[in-house]
C-alpha cells in the first residue's frame, strides 16, 4: 500500500498536474493518451472539472506544489463559465467554454459541491461557504422527485438512478466536515433513508442501478442490473455516515449482505478482480472490469466488519494491476483479461485519489 501512496504523490498527482491541466484556456483535459500524453478531445464536462478540483485539493493538503494553483483554475472555470443563467451548472463545454449541453445533471451537481468542500483546504472555509449552501438551496428546491429521491436532471429523463443519490451524500457528508452547517447532513439523513428503504433490494440484498419514475427497479426478464462496485462504494458511504450520525444496526446489516452479494456474485474467479455488471441473480451481464469499481473495492474491503487479509490483498492487487508506472492507467480490462489501450480519462483519478487516501490510515 506505501507503494501506492507514493505512486499517487510522486508520480500521478504530478503528471497530472503538468499534462492534465488546460492553463491556456484556463480548464482541465479530459483524457490523456496512453502514447502521447495529449488530449483528442474536443470538449470538456462538468465532472471532469469538479472532480480535478477534488483530486488537486486533496494534492495540495499533501504539499504537491502548483496543485493549489490548479483548484484556483477549476473554481474560476465553476464561476465564470459553468454556471447556467437559471441556476445550477450546466453539463458540458467547448474547448473554449461555451456551453454546448445546457443540462443540469444532479450527478456532476453533486461533484461540483464535493470540490467546494474540499477546496475550502486552498481558499478557506468563509470564501466557499455561501456558494456551496446557495447550490445545496437550488438542489432541494429544483430538483426533489415528487415520488421520493430527485430527479435525474432538468430536463428530467428516465430511467433515475441511484448513483446520483450516492454521490450527492458524499458531497452533502463532505460539505458537513468541511462547513459545519447541519443542512449538509440533514441532507445526508434524507438520502440514507431513501437508500435504506427505497433503493435498497432486501429481497435479493442487491442494489438495483435503475428505476421507473416511482422509483421501482426497471426490470427485465423479472430481474434487475447490479453493479458491484457501488456496492462497495456504498459499504465505504455508510460507514462514513455512521461515523458522524453514529452506528445503526439496519445500515450495519445492509453493508454486511451488500458485500456478501459481491463476494459471491462480483469478483472475477479468474482474474479477481471486480466485474462490471452482473444481474439480481448474479448471472454476469458484462464480464469485463473498469478501473473504478477497483478502487471502490478497496475502500470497503479495509471497512468492512468482516475484514479479511486475503480479500485485502486481492483487493490492492486488482486496483494495482490497472495502474502504469507512468503515472496513467488502463481504463478496461475485458472478459478475457486482456487490458485496452484507450485514453487514460481524467476523471478517474478522482476514484484512484479516494482509494489510496481512504486506506493508507487503515494499514
Amino acid at each position: 500500500m506505501a507503494a501506492l501512496g507514493a505512486w499517487l504523490r510522486g508520480v500521478a498527482w504530478p503528471v497530472w498536474l503538468a499534462l492534465g491541466v488546460d492553463r491556456g484556456r484556463g480548464g482541465f483535459f479530459e483524457a490523456l493518451d496512453l502514447e502521447t500524453k495529449t488530449c483528442g478531445a474536443g470538449f470538456r464536462r462538468l465532472r471532469v472539472a469538479a472532480r480535478q478540483v477534488f483530486v488537486f485539493s486533496e494534492a495540495h493538503r499533501a504539499g504537491l506544489a502548483g496543485a493549489g494553483d490548479a483548484v484556483e483554475l477549476g473554481l474560476r472555470f465553476l464561476e465564470r463559465f459553468a454556471a447556467h443563467p437559471e441556476g445550477g451548472y450546466a453539463w458540458r463545454f467547448d474547448l473554449d467554454h461555451r456551453a454546448i449541453d445546457l443540462t443540469r445533471d444532479l450527478y456532476d451537481h453533486a461533484f461540483v459541491l464535493l470540490a467546494l468542500a474540499h477546496a475550502t483546504s486552498v481558499v478557506g472555509v468563509e470564501g466557499l461557504r455561501a456558494e456551496a449552501l446557495h447550490l445545496l438551496d437550488w438542489i432541494e428546491r429544483e430538483l426533489p422527485h415528487p415520488q421520493g429521491g430527485y430527479l435525474e436532471s432538468l430536463p428530467h429523463a428516465l430511467p433515475r438512478r441511484q448513483n446520483p443519490h450516492m454521490h450527492l451524500l458524499e458531497a452533502c457528508l463532505a460539505a458537513h466536515e468541511a462547513f459545519g452547517d447541519a443542512r449538509f447532513m440533514a441532507c445526508a439523513d434524507r438520502l440514507v433513508g431513501v437508500f435504506a428503504s427505497r433503493l435498497f433490494d432486501a429481497a435479493s440484498g442487491a442494489l438495483p442501478e435503475f428505476f421507473d419514475e416511482g422509483l421501482r427497479p426497471v426490470r427485465k426478464g423479472g430481474v434487475f442490473l447490479v453493479e458491484p462496485g457501488h456496492h462497495c462504494e456504498w459499504v465505504w458511504l455508510l460507514h462514513r455516515y455512521q461515523g458522524l450520525a453514529g452506528p445503526r444496526a439496519d445500515l450495519a446489516e445492509i453493508s454486511h449482505r451488500l458485500m456478501a452479494f459481491v463476494d459471491r456474485f462480483g469478483v472475477d474467479p479468474v482474474y479477481g478482480g471486480v466485474v462490471d455488471v452482473v444481474d439480481s441473480n448474479g448471472e454476469v451481464v458484462e464480464g469485463g472490469a473498469r478501473l473504478w469499481p477497483q478502487t471502490e473495492r478497496l475502500k470497503a474491503e479495509f471497512l468492512r466488519a468482516d475484514k479479511d487479509a486475503g480479500r485485502q490483498m486481492q483487493a490492492i492487487a486488482g486496483m494495482r494491476a490497472f495502474l502504469r508506472a507512468d503515472g496513467l492507467w488502463f481504463e478496461r480490462r475485458n472478459a478475457d483479461g486482456v487490458f485496452l489501450h484507450g485514453p487514460a480519462p481524467a476523471s478517474s483519478l478522482y476514484h484512484v485519489t479516494g482509494a489510496i487516501l481512504a486506506v493508507e490510515p487503515l494499514m
